[in-house]
């Protein structure tokens, strides 16, 4: 199996956006939580003799967070990007191997993988842009607010996949598709070297 430097470099890529957003997500769950953060903020605040109310401190605490979040819309610009870039590749690269009939159930199950992976990152890409531009969209705080419900929701097939590929990789790479990694590096088969 031989990847193309266009789909290698559109993979490489693929993994770094969904790194830094996973890592936006990871960080705005944990140390930057504004109700976690606001609460220190009024405890510590308060220990120095300065009380602020609890709005005051979810605010302070979200504009601390605010230079994080423009990094998750940014990477979220380059995923929808990188999936108008995957469609292209999809009808124009080589890459494609093997015909779905002749894979084993195995590697079918794999294939269909990738494919729900593919409409979630296409579904998070255009939730993401409804919620970023519901206003101009015509859309009301509300609505806008359960489509981040479900754009929060959705999220979880990324969190499950991504250690999913990344062991499944090692696994084929060790058992049946020797190679497998580092052809995806430098997009040389075992037969090259």
């Amino acid at each position: 199996m031989k990847y193309t430097l266009n789909f290698r470099i559109w993979h490489w890529l693929n993994a770094a956006v969904i790194l830094g957003l996973l890592g936006t997500v990871f960080l705005r769950k944990t140390f930057l939580s504004y109700k976690t953060n606001a609460e220190i903020l009024v405890s510590k605040l308060s220990d120095i003799g300065v009380d602020i109310t609890i709005e005051q401190a979810k605010t302070i605490a979200k504009a601390i967070r605010a230079g994080m979040w423009e990094w998750h819309i940014i990477l979220g610009y380059a995923l929808a990007f990188l999936i108008l870039y995957r469609i292209y590749l999809f009808f124009k690269d080589t890459s494609k191997v093997e015909s779905f009939g002749s894979l084993t159930l195995h590697k079918k199950a794999v294939k269909i993988s990738y494919y729900v992976v593919y409409a979630t990152l296409l579904f998070m890409a255009i939730s993401g842009f409804a919620i970023h531009f519901y206003e101009a969209l015509g859309m009301s705080k509300e609505f806008a607010g359960g489509i981040k419900d479900i754009h929060e929701l959705v999220f979880n097939i990324i969190m499950i996949f991504v250690p999913l590929h990344i062991a499944g990789v090692f696994i084929a790479d060790i058992k049946d598709e020797h190679g497998l990694i580092s052809t995806m590096v430098n997009g040389r088969t075992k037969e090259n070297f």
